[in-house]
């Protein structure tokens, strides 16, 4: 009795063990899938609904267009949203060298100001800087250069949150304001169609007085 009680433990006792095995070898299966699949793809390109990305780079050139607090004679242009390429991460970029993700884009509205002169472009590129540093945006290029036939006036700021940032350029050549303001690469709809794309079109809006 003493010995078939024994015998019972000990097979309990080894399909609990056996479970235990199983529950880790599947464990550690779907981890190394996981991990595999993090290796070949890389970090996966965040969401994103184009129009709303629009939207946000709009508001921001609005932002800056104000902060800018030129007067009313320094009219800027209107700009309109484009796409860029981005490529594949991880070791899967290895066989899909230089060739452009479809579902992936990153975006940037281009527009600029010209005829400002250097004076006012300083004041203008002072104001917007404050903002940015006020708004917790970090600057990550200096773009100010002086040369025997050229001046150039700039910078870029980035937003922690996200990785958008805006440029600013001046040069004395033109004496215009160039402005971008970008969003990285962001993973899109497949019905996403740039073409004809509405949300695109960016227009500044009209200052009521001159400042």
């Amino acid at each position: 009795m003493f010995k078939v009680r024994v015998s019972r433990a000990r097979t309990s006792g080894r399909c609990v063990l056996y479970a235990i095995t199983g529950l880790a070898m599947m464990a550690l299966l779907v981890a190394a899938v996981v991990l595999g699949n993090v290796v070949w793809n890389g970090t996966p390109y965040p969401p994103a609904s184009p129009d709303a990305v629009a939207q946000r780079l709009k508001a921001r050139s609005d932002e800056v267009h104000d902060g800018f607090a030129l007067p009313e004679k320094y009219a800027a242009d209107s700009g309109r949203i484009d796409t860029g390429a981005c490529y594949y991460r991880g070791l899967r970029g290895i066989a899909h060298i230089d060739e452009a993700r479809s579902d992936v884009r990153s975006f940037g509205l281009d527009w600029s100001v010209p005829d400002v002169p250097e004076a006012t472009a300083r004041g203008a590129q002072r104001r917007v800087r404050q903002q940015l540093v006020q708004k917790g945006w970090k600057l990550t290029h200096e773009g100010d250069r002086t040369g025997a036939t050229f001046r150039e006036l700039g910078f870029r700021f980035e937003n922690p949150e996200g990785g958008d940032h805006v440029d600013v350029q001046w040069n004395e050549l033109t004496k215009t304001l160039f402005i971008r303001v970008y969003a990285p690469c962001l993973q899109v709809p497949d019905q996403f169609v740039e073409h004809g794309w509405s949300e695109a079109d960016w227009h500044p809006k009209e200052q009521s007085a001159d400042l």
